[in-house]
């Protein structure tokens, strides 16, 4: 017996890893626990070092001085100003007013709209919250169908996560020992495909169901002419210039990512006073938020760099290099199990847990395999865009059950008594939305110039924002957490690369905003039923 858990105690830890998650404790304390009980289990066993744990002060200090980090709070708190300022509830009203006339109007104004807090906001479940207060009343009222209108709202809501300045992006790149302007830069065509596979969607089911997605009545469409111009140039040019101050100048070379989100915290703060939004409320409420959030990063990063030194020390890394190897069909064969892996499991797991714990595993058997690591990232990042959508758990499918009617109420704009939506209708909405998912993952690892044309052009090259400074083992026989091999109890270097941020809990009070189109609204539990 002593032998059997001598000679498996790398699968045995990473499995009661599984187990602890899945009981539903937070993952920086399940990390954390696990690391420590194994760790002592490994030390009694006489299978690690006394002095193990001597290294963790090191690595934690190297972590926290990381300057990357920095990053992540500018992007939030970028999002979290926008997202208060009532940016949401401007681009859907006119981008609504604009596609009013053709059936489905209303969906491809949520999808576009969608892409567009994407790429300000990064949030999930900011943007999921917000269209679900704002879009869904609206396509209710005027007689979308509810399976329709909820996956739409859904996914639209997690293209957040796949289209830069994406925070999940962020935690790839460190995972990956990756640029992340690198990251972004090969995420924006795919990001992109999957919007216009959106609207190819929308644009099926006005042929071949036009009832369940119609136009908006004329008296609905009040902004025409040169008032629709107008309120174009208003509400859409101003987050299309703060995009390309964030983005544009990450991808030519002009600033870092950390540098793109301290422009774009200063841009957002200005777009807020430009609509007289800005208040210390505001600002006070955004800050708390945001200091939540980056607290959910360090704590994920202290139990990660227990876990990961017990890991390494039980040569888990090799364990599961070797397993992953032996898998028939190469290069290919490993794809289709990764991603058939990372698809099953984001049914229980949600997208921070895969790349925090799967990604380690795998990325050093991909570098092994010779495999392009920013198109592994990506390809994956659309896959675990998955554990957004998979009923029964899926976030957005949660964010938007918070908001969506739970009970018959009747409209005060139409008079019509608008039914409930139901959780088995968002669910069955998301399906189609789940399955154009999977196809773009086939699509990426079958073109994988859609992201290795990141290669063509250069990125800043800025020692806080490349990790390369971490390479995978196979290639050079190191930590696929981040830290050069060393004897244990020896002092450890400084790493400095950054810890992906936790995202099991969404931030906290993202605003009820009032919906629009013309025509005053509110939310269904203002209505009387």
């Amino acid at each position: 017996m002593f032998a059997f858990f001598a000679e498996n105690l790398a699968p045995i830890m990473f499995l009661s890893l599984i187990v602890v998650l899945l009981l539903g404790y937070p993952v920086a304390f399940a990390l954390a626990f696990v690391g420590f009980v194994f760790g002592f289990i490994g030390i009694e066993m006489g299978l690690l070092p006394i002095n193990l744990f001597g290294a963790i002060p090191d690595r934690i200090f190297g972590q926290m001085s990381n300057e990357t980090l920095l990053a992540i709070p500018f992007f939030t708190f970028m999002g979290l100003i926008l997202e208060r300022s009532g940016m949401a509830e401007a681009l859907l009203d006119t981008i609504g007013q604009l596609f009013g006339p053709i059936r489905g109007g209303l969906a491809f104004a949520v999808i576009f709209v969608g892409a567009i807090l994407a790429a300000t906001t990064g949030v999930v479940a900011a943007s999921v919250i917000s269209m679900g207060l704002i879009s869904l009343p609206i396509m209710l009222r005027y007689g979308y169908d509810r399976r329709v209108a909820a996956g739409t709202i859904a996914a639209s809501g997690t293209l957040a996560q796949i289209i830069p300045p994406s925070l999940v992006l962020i935690i790839l790149a460190d995972q990956l020992g990756r640029s992340v302007g690198d990251m972004y830069k090969g995420a924006l065509v795919p990001g992109l495909l999957l919007v216009a596979a959106y609207s190819g969607y929308i644009i099926l089911m006005s042929f071949l169901q036009p009832a369940s997605v119609p136009a908006l009545p004329p008296q609905a469409r009040t902004l025409r002419g040169w008032k629709l111009f107008g309120r174009v140039i208003t509400s859409l040019v101003p987050p299309l210039v703060l995009i390309f101050l964030v983005l544009g100048t990450i991808f030519i070379g002009v600033a870092t990512p950390t540098e793109g989100g301290a422009m774009g915290a200063v841009g957002a703060l200005a777009l807020a006073a430009m609509n007289r939004k800005l208040n210390l409320a505001m600002i006070q409420s955004a800050l708390y938020a945001t200091v939540k959030l980056s607290s959910f990063v360090i704590f994920i990063l202290l139990g990660a760099r227990v876990f990961s030194l017990t890991f390494y020390g039980v040569n888990g890394h090799v364990w599961v290099e070797h397993l992953m190897t032996s898998i028939p069909g190469g290069e290919i064969g490993f794809l289709i199990v990764a991603n058939l892996l990372v698809f099953f499991l984001a049914f229980f797991l949600d997208y921070f847990e895969l790349a925090f714990i799967i990604i380690p595993l795998l990325a050093p058997v991909a570098d092994a395999l010779g495999i392009d690591l920013i198109w592994f990232g990506v390809m994956l990042a659309i896959n675990m865009q998955t554990s957004f959508m998979h009923p029964p758990f899926g976030f957005s499918l949660f964010y938007l059950r918070s908001v969506a009617p739970t009970r018959a109420y009747k409209d005060r704009i139409t008079g019509a008594t608008i039914q409930p939506v139901t959780s088995g209708q968002i669910y069955m909405g998301s399906l189609p939305y789940l399955a154009i998912q999977l196809v773009m993952v086939a699509v990426v690892i079958t073109f994988p110039g859609l992201v290795t044309h990141y290669k063509s052009g250069s990125v800043a090259v800025d020692p806080s924002t490349i990790q390369l400074n971490v390479p995978m083992p196979g290639a050079g026989g190191e930590n696929p957490f981040g830290t050069p091999t060393q004897p244990f109890g020896a002092p450890e270097q400084s790493s400095g690369d950054p810890a992906p941020p936790s995202f099991g809990s969404p931030a906290p009070d993202f605003g009820s905003p009032t919906p629009s189109f013309g025509s005053p609204s509110e939310t269904p539990a203002q209505q009387n039923p």
